[in-house]
C-alpha cells in the first residue's frame, strides 16, 4: 500500500485546508461509516462513495475505508441499491442506475491511491453484482432508465454511468474477470450520450445534465468545449461559481467544481482554477462548505430574501467534491494524489467500441456490419 501527500492548489486552498475539509465530512460520518448529505439527512450511494474518495484524498483513510465497508452492508441481494438510506434502513426502496453504478469508481479509486489488491478483491464482487444489475437497465437505443419502475433515462445519470462502466471494466482487468457484457453496454450507451442526448428525459433547466456528458468522459476534445460553450452564460456567474438550475440566482459549490473537474479534463486549466476561486465564498472557517449561494440579480420580488446561503447547511458532497477537484487541479503542478485522473479518466479502461447497431440512426447505418468504431 502507498501513502501520499496531500493535495493542494497555489493561491486557492493549501494542503492544510484541505485536510480541514477532510475532517469536516469525518465530523459529519454516522458511527455505521455511512456519510450522509449533512447531519441528521439520509444519504445515498453516489454521494457516500464520493465522500468515501474525498476522505482518501484528504488523508482520512481509516474514515474512508470504514464508509467503504459500509457499503456492500446496504446492497440487495439483486446487486441494487436503495435510493435514500436514513439510520442504516431503506426510506426510498426505488434502486437508482447511477447510485449503484458508481460503487466501482469509488474502489478503482482506493486502488489508485492505496494499491491495496486484498482489499479489491474482497469487494470486487460488490462491484460486479452492482453492474451487472446496472447492464440490465439498458434500453435500446443505449440509454440506461432511472429505475426499473420509470421507463425514462436521465442524461446526468447516465453519463456518470459511461465513467462507472469504465472503472468496472478497469477493475475487472485487475482480478482477471472480464466483463464483456459491461464493454458492450458501454459502447452503446456512448454513442448514446454523443448522437441521441434529446431521447434522454429533458432536465436543461438543471447545469448537471450539460456539463455531465463531459465529466463522465462520453464526450471530449472538441466535441466537449463546444457542448460547454453552449450554455456557459446560462450558468456560470463570474465571481461565484456556476448556477444549479438556470431558473434561479442561485450557485451551488458542488456543481461549480464538478465543471471545474469537466474542464479539466478538457485541458482548459485556467476556467478550472478560476471556478475553483469562485466558489471559495462557500467555504466556513473550520474547512466545512455551504451548498449554495442566493444572490441579488436584481429581480428579486420584495421581502424574498437575497445574498444569503441556501440551504442553511453544510453538506458532505460539497466539501468532497472540493477535495475532488482540488486533487484534480493540483496534478498540473504535481500537487497532487495518484488518484487525480479519476475523473479525467485517464486511469481507467479505453473508451468503449461505440455501438450504435439497433438505435436506427444515420451514423447506426453507417456502422452495420462492423464491430464499432473506436474511440
Amino acid at each position: 500500500m502507498t501513502a501520499h501527500r496531500l493535495p493542494y492548489v497555489e493561491g486557492i486552498l493549501t494542503a492544510a485546508q484541505v485536510a480541514e475539509t477532510a475532517a469536516s465530512i469525518v465530523r459529519m460520518q454516522e458511527p455505521s461509516g455511512a456519510i450522509p448529505w449533512t447531519v441528521g439527512e439520509h444519504a445515498d450511494i453516489w454521494n457516500h462513495v464520493e465522500g468515501a474518495m474525498a476522505l482518501l484524498v484528504g488523508g482520512e483513510v481509516e474514515a474512508a475505508e470504514k464508509a467503504l465497508l459500509w457499503v456492500p452492508t446496504m446492497q440487495r441481494a439483486d446487486g441494487s441499491f436503495p435510493m435514500k438510506i436514513v439510520g442504516g434502513e431503506p426510506e426510498d426502496e426505488r434502486g437508482d442506475v447511477n447510485m449503484t453504478a458508481y460503487v466501482a469508481v469509488g474502489l478503482w479509486h482506493h486502488w489508485l491511491v492505496r494499491r491495496d489488491i486484498a482489499f479489491v478483491q474482497h469487494y470486487w464482487p460488490t462491484v460486479r453484482a452492482a453492474l451487472d444489475w446496472v447492464v440490465a437497465q439498458q434500453v435500446v437505443w443505449g440509454g440506461i432508465n432511472y429505475t426499473p419502475t420509470e421507463d425514462y433515462c436521465l442524461l446526468t445519470g447516465s453519463s456518470s454511468i459511461y465513467q462507472s462502466l469504465r472503472a468496472g471494466v478497469a477493475l475487472a482487468d485487475l482480478v482477471d474477470d472480464p466483463q464483456p457484457e459491461w464493454e458492450l453496454t458501454g459502447g452503446r450507451l456512448g454513442h448514446a450520450l454523443r448522437e441521441h442526448r434529446d431521447l434522454f428525459a429533458d432536465k436543461s433547466t438543471y447545469s448537471m445534465d450539460w456539463y455531465y456528458p463531459v465529466l463522465g468522459g462520453a464526450v471530449r476534445g472538441e466535441a466537449g468545449l463546444a457542448l460547454l460553450e453552449t450554455r456557459w452564460d446560462d450558468f456560470v456567474v463570474p465571481g461565484l461559481g456556476i448556477h444549479c438550475v438556470d431558473t434561479n440566482p442561485w450557485v451551488t459549490g458542488a456543481e461549480t467544481c464538478e465543471l471545474a473537474m469537466a474542464l479539466d479534463a478538457l485541458g482548459d486549466h485556467r476556467r478550472a482554477l478560476t471556478l475553483l476561486a469562485d466558489m471559495q465564498h462557500l467555504r466556513e472557517s473550520d474547512g466545512s462548505y455551504w451548498t449554495g449561494w442566493v444572490y441579488d440579480d436584481g429581480r428579486a420580488p420584495d421581502g424574498e430574501p437575497r445574498d444569503v446561503f441556501w440551504p442553511v447547511e453544510h453538506t458532505t458532497y460539497t466539501a468532497a467534491a472540493v477535495i475532488l477537484a482540488v486533487d484534480a487541479l493540483g496534478e498540473v503542478a504535481g500537487h497532487s494524489t495518484a488518484g487525480s485522473g479519476i475523473m479525467r479518466g485517464t486511469s481507467l479502461a479505453p473508451h468503449f467500441t461505440e455501438l450504435a447497431l439497433e438505435c436506427g440512426c444515420p451514423s447506426a447505418d453507417s456502422l452495420a456490419g462492423v464491430a464499432g468504431r473506436p474511440l
